[in-house]
């Protein structure tokens, strides 16, 4: 008999510790289940990853409402300088030309329009939020320091802010990339001797698009001088400007004034802005958009 209580007292234990162990399964997974309905996943959005661009994509999602940087963060901001993401963003950083080759992948992408343009998005009507025409990101035709006065940079220059370029840039990209000339002329510069410069060529280095573009109405302009223009696309944001240095080539069109600055401090180069010619606004454009309903 004092047998038989033992096992009986060991069977309700058993029974007891069971129903206690289902119950804290019970407990536990329905305190998961509400901590999950609470803690969404995180949303990744992709951005450039140099200096400049990186700081203007933040303060396009700060302006928007999904993060804070934090006091005095400015135009070299970059993720450290968040001090708030209470949307628990995940940020991945990209080479600014591969942008768009990962936003299958993402659910936004912060892309700069030249490439946002070339991978056939149109900045207007396709992104989700879009950065003000700030003119301290104008992309700048940029030589050499001491070679801003030769007459072939002044011509190519006068070129740059004339009248035809800047109609070509408002038909063309239809406020995908904006001129920043404020008084646009005939495309000459009456300081120039062009006779002198008949026969005579300039080499740019640029981006395929908008540039490079923009460049071949400028190559129209010049040709009516009898000055040839010679233009070298490249897709990365370094050769342009190590061209230019090592003198290879006598000038850039394909970045603006900030990273400019950067480069030269963080390469030690010697490359100044001759003008500033257009911005283009930067965009943020829907990928996985598993969340954030379409950012507006």
């Amino acid at each position: 008999m004092k047998k038989n209580k033992i096992i009986s007292f060991v069977l309700s234990t058993a029974i007891l510790a069971g129903v206690f162990s289902f119950t804290a399964c019970g407990d536990s997974s329905s305190a998961s289940g509400e901590k999950g309905s609470d803690t969404k996943s995180s949303i990744t959005i992709a951005i450039p990853n140099d200096t400049t661009n990186e700081a203007r994509a933040l303060l396009l999602l700060q302006d928007k409402g999904y993060i804070k940087l934090k006091d005095g963060a400015g135009i070299t901001a970059t993720t450290l300088d968040i001090k708030d993401n209470p949307h628990n963003i995940e940020f991945k950083e990209v080479e600014a030309a591969q942008l768009p080759n990962v936003l299958k992948d993402v659910d936004y992408a912060v892309i700069n329009s030249n490439y946002a343009i070339d991978a056939k998005l149109n900045p207007v009507k396709d992104s989700l939020a879009i950065e003000g025409s700030s003119s301290a990101y104008g992309n700048i035709l940029a030589v050499k320091e001491g070679n801003e006065n030769k007459d072939t940079v002044k011509a190519l220059k006068a070129a740059l802010e004339s009248k035809d370029v800047a109609d070509f840039i408002k038909e063309k990209y239809d406020g995908s990339v904006i001129s920043t000339v404020e008084q646009p002329t005939d495309g000459y510069d009456e300081s120039i001797d062009y006779a002198s410069l008949s026969g005579k060529s300039i080499s740019v280095a640029a981006s395929p698009t908008p540039h490079a573009e923009i460049l071949a109405k400028v190559k129209d302009i010049l040709a009516k001088k009898d000055i040839t223009l010679k233009i070298t696309e490249f897709t990365d944001y370094v050769q342009p400007n190590n061209v230019v240095e090592s003198g290879e080539i006598d000038a850039n069109y394909f970045q603006h004034k900030p990273y400019l600055d950067d480069f030269n401090e963080q390469n030690k180069t010697h490359i100044v802005s001759v003008a500033s010619i257009h911005v283009e606004p930067l965009g943020l454009y829907g990928g996985k958009q598993s969340s954030l309903d379409a950012i507006k």
